[in-house]
């Protein structure tokens, strides 16, 4: 049976780095994110939550959260790099599984810096590049599994090497299902024109995970047109409220539940930096808004942690 499970995470409030006076602070956030309805989140950047297992989750029953996943930047396409990647997934999965994440998703670091935007290498791969990332990836999947029992969940990224359709049709096709699929983030994938609801068609055994957000076309024009790094386009406000932008959240909920997908599916929406009483409204809206959508395999929690059906 269908299940699509709606979760928050950090990065809806604003928070894109372990500690960062610009953003919101980790028990605000956390009190918030239950304010607003939701029960499942993800961990965010590792130290923004406690790392202590024990005290994580103890925070976690006070405000009655449970975690879908944690997440780590990789750069596998460089050479000599795996010991370096699992280094910081080790204390990440270990965390996870803690406190009873079943999934570590994995971003591919990106070719500008995360907060300068200033370039950092080549936007694109050569194939040696290409080979190394898919065969690191892969080892990264199986390790994961056999040694934490999580699933691996890839999520593609503006301004990272895996960005556009084709690039993440490549990285499907030349990677194994049985320890790395995707996290399907709508907003990422329409950053770069992409289609998500054929991508879902396209593949659905590999999509394993959600991000949920949107864009605004106007500004991705800008995007384009001025070659804005990603986190000028957020300043600019390049990922908007629901349902305000693209893709269209009930057709990307409607393929999931046509191809029968069990998932969780994580709201983001980029607002790094935003003030502090910004996104608890718009969490509460989205909340609502995805609760309407009418797809009836959506469950999402209530303020009173009761679950509702779409």
């Amino acid at each position: 049976m269908t299940s699509i499970r709606v979760g928050s995470a950090p990065d809806s409030w604003g928070v894109w780095f372990p500690d960062d006076p610009d953003q919101t602070p980790a028990d605000r956030f956390l009190a918030e994110v239950a304010a607003a309805g939701y029960d499942v989140i993800e961990l965010g950047p590792y130290g923004y939550l406690p790392t202590d297992p024990t005290e994580l989750a103890d925070t976690l029953r006070t405000h009655g959260l449970t975690v879908s996943a944690g997440t780590v930047f990789e750069h596998l396409h460089r050479p000599n790099s795996f010991d370096h990647v699992w280094d910081q997934v080790t204390q990440v999965a270990s965390l996870t599984r803690a406190v009873g994440g079943e999934h570590l998703v994995v971003i591919p670091e990106p070719w500008r810096d995360h907060k300068t935007g200033a370039p950092l290498e080549s936007p694109t791969l050569d194939a040696a590049g290409w080979d190394r990332l898919t065969t690191g990836m892969d080892t990264l999947g199986r390790r994961v599994l056999e040694e934490y029992g999580l699933r691996v969940q890839f999520h593609s990224h503006a301004d990272s090497h895996v960005g556009y359709q084709s690039e993440i049709e490549r990285f499907v096709e030349s990677t194994d299902p049985r320890f790395v699929n995707l996290c399907l983030d709508t907003g990422h994938v329409a950053y770069y024109r992409g289609d998500n609801v054929a991508i879902i068609r396209q593949y659905p055994e590999r999509i394993g995970y959600l991000h949920l957000k949107q864009v605004d076309p106007a500004v991705i024009d800008r995007v384009e047109a001025e070659d804005l790094p990603f986190p000028d386009a957020v300043k600019a406000g390049a990922m908007i409220e629901p349902p305000h932008g693209v893709p269209s959240m009930p057709e990307v909920l409607g393929a999931i539940e046509e191809a029968g997908l069990d998932v969780f599916a994580i709201v983001e929406q980029d607002m790094y930096p935003c003030p502090p009483d910004q996104p608890l409204p718009i969490a509460q809206r989205t909340h609502t808004y995805l609760g309407s959508c009418g797809t009836g395999s959506v469950r999402i929690g209530t303020p009173a942690g009761e679950e509702i059906r779409s």
